[in-house]
């Protein structure tokens, strides 16, 4: 059984930065596309990066291109979030995922972390 677990999340001013780390327990940790996705209040889930088995490549969304930077450790079954420059529109529950391959299609992903909030102050 795979499970997510997010943290890091929180309150932080405009400008400034923010890292997010998912845990992953259950199996295979190295054979699972991991993903980010985000949902703010009265919008739907969308896509935030992801990332390959290895790591080596990663793909983002236009939105955050520059500014956040996805990575894994294989070793510790850790998937991280970047967050720099945040602007108030990044306000969102953010939520980790697992999938066979790296999508920036959530109907892709199998797993799905509990989400955690950040809150980006103007």
């Amino acid at each position: 059984q795979v499970q997510l677990a997010e943290s890091g999340g929180g309150l932080v001013q405009a400008g400034g930065s923010m890292n997010l780390s998912c845990a992953f327990t259950g199996r295979a940790f190295g054979s699972f596309g991991m993903g980010w996705f985000r949902q703010a209040p009265g919008k739907e889930r969308e896509f935030v990066a992801t990332t390959t088995w290895t790591g080596r490549t990663a793909y983002y969304a236009d939105s955050v291109k520059g500014r956040f930077t996805i990575s894994r450790d294989n070793a510790k079954n850790m998937v991280y979030l970047q967050m720099t420059s945040l602007k108030p529109e990044d306000t969102a529950v953010y939520y980790c995922s697992a999938g066979e391959f790296e999508s920036d299609d959530a109907r892709e992903y199998s797993y799905w972390g509990q989400g955690t909030q950040v809150t980006v102050s103007s």
